[in-house]
């Protein structure tokens, strides 16, 4: 299960320094991307055109953006609340909603926290937290390899990534230790999974999709559970949609927690945060 799971939308950086491509060229790529649907032309043009400065054969990038490959797996990465991650084949892309997950958990977080990110496809959760948040200690895991590695490779020596099954991957040593628990668990109902772009049904592992029949599978898990792995101030937040929300923090209250739901209008993002 890497993150949680509604339509793909913009995660690269729009900030990489200019390239130095003709203007012919800039135009023709943003008509190209343009007449290929894509909604941020101009700014998806300027990205591959710096990825060819560096090397890349410009028409070998446009190809596979036209032919619906994601830009993210074009460039080899992604960004989410100022932090770049490397991106992998079939691993879940981070989106840019996901900012308000990491803000509702830097807000909670202070240097001592034991932050958990689960389900955490490239990791660029626990990481944004701890970019904003600088001395916590880090954990995240997974159930798919590919997200395991790729989280592996980002996350370095500033925190360690485990394979498994939500809990069942974490050590023992964690249990009532985790002040913030965060998750951006898939929650597609499974039905809707065959309707979501083709930037993320056919290039992300299912596994990182599908949130069960009514998109609340992976949630109910974790709440069920979340508790026990919780220090006696500590959080969990749960990415989530606007429309899931009520039934989202009603399991995270079922579960003995205190429930909010936490809404940004502005990013189309929902998160509940529940505590003791």
């Amino acid at each position: 299960m890497s993150a949680a799971r509604e339509e793909p939308d913009s995660t690269a950086s729009t900030e990489s320094t200019h390239g130095t491509a003709s203007p012919a060229s800039t135009a023709s790529t943003v008509a190209a991307l343009r007449a290929a649907g894509c909604v941020f032309a101009e700014d998806e043009a300027r990205l591959l055109l710096e990825a060819a400065a560096a090397g890349a054969s410009l028409d070998a990038l446009v190809r596979r953006r036209v032919a619906g490959e994601p830009l993210e797996l074009i460039l080899g990465w992604a960004e989410l609340a100022g932090v770049r991650v490397t991106v992998a084949p079939g691993v879940f892309v981070p989106r840019q909603r996901t900012r308000l997950l990491v803000e509702q958990a830097a807000a909670l977080a202070d240097a001592q926290s034991v932050v958990v990110d689960l389900c955490c496809g490239t990791g660029a959760v626990g990481l944004a937290v701890a970019a904003a948040v600088p001395g916590v200690e880090l954990h995240a895991s997974d159930v798919d390899p590919a997200a395991v590695s790729c989280a592996r490779g980002n996350l370095g020596s500033r925190g360690s990534v485990y394979e498994g099954d939500l809990f069942s991957a974490l050590p023992v040593g964690l249990r009532g230790r985790v002040d913030l628990l965060v998750v951006n668990a898939p929650y597609v109902p499974t039905d809707a999974v065959a309707l979501m772009p083709p930037e993320a049904r056919l290039h992300e592992h299912l596994v990182a999709l599908d949130g069960g029949t009514d998109g609340l599978e992976i949630q109910r898990r974790v709440a069920r559970d979340a508790a026990g792995w919780l220090s006696g101030g500590g959080h969990v937040l749960v990415e989530t949609s606007e429309r899931q929300a009520p039934a989202t923090a009603a399991l995270l209250t079922a579960a003995g927690l205190a429930a909010r739901v936490v809404r940004s209008d502005e990013a189309d993002a929902t998160v509940v945060v529940a505590g003791r």
